[in-house]
């Protein structure tokens, strides 16, 4: 049981690593991106310099996949290998949570990735879209790492409700061998007693 709640500890640790240094650099993004002074016009064409936005969102984007991938291997592979699916108290809050981190991944991904496709150079007569060029939204970038936020502490909730399952039954396994114990010797007791 120890090992167990320090791999968990470990585990917690790192998706709450993550998602903070996702959340960090999504708030670093919303600096660094391009601003309405960066925009050249030529007549109708436009051009749009490469911002850093650029990496602090790949950074952020890859950080959240990390921490998503490893918190819900670490929730199947305690449903799977200790067969709490079916023990589980709470199963339905549980999935809940699951669908929250899914969804809340889910939109941050887009949203970052419109964000970064963005915050790349946007050259004269390309631009970002049919040849015009886009800014990036006040908040966006914010937006994507209080979604990332989100969709961490739901994971975190998720994996919490297993290990609290975990430690339930543990307890309950040990106070019915106190018990057994306890009945086994009132038994001995009570046969030698009659034996006398």
């Amino acid at each position: 049981m120890g090992k167990h709640r320090v791999g968990f500890v470990l585990i917690f640790s790192a998706i709450a690593s993550l998602g903070l240094v996702s959340f960090a650099s999504c708030l670093v993004a919303e600096g660094k991106r391009t601003k309405k002074g960066d925009l050249k016009l030529d007549g109708k064409l436009c051009f749009l310099p490469a911002s850093r936005a650029f990496g602090f969102g790949v950074a952020a984007l890859i950080c959240l996949s990390i921490a998503q991938i490893i918190g819900n291997v670490a929730i199947w592979a305690n449903c799977w290998w200790r067969r709490k699916a079916r023990k589980a108290k709470k199963p339905f809050l549980t999935a809940i949570l699951l669908a929250i981190s899914w969804i809340s991944f889910g939109v941050a991904v887009i949203l970052l990735s419109a964000a970064m496709s963005m915050s790349r150079t946007q050259p004269y007569r390309e631009g970002w879209f049919e040849g015009e060029c886009y800014l990036v939204r006040d908040g966006v970038f914010i937006s994507s790492g209080v979604l990332s936020l989100a969709a961490l502490f739901s994971l975190l909730g998720a994996a919490a409700m297993m290990i609290t399952v975990d430690q339930v039954d543990q307890g309950q396994k040990v106070y019915a061998q106190n018990v057994d114990n306890k009945s086994s010797d009132r038994i001995a007791m009570f046969g030698e007693s009659e034996a006398a």
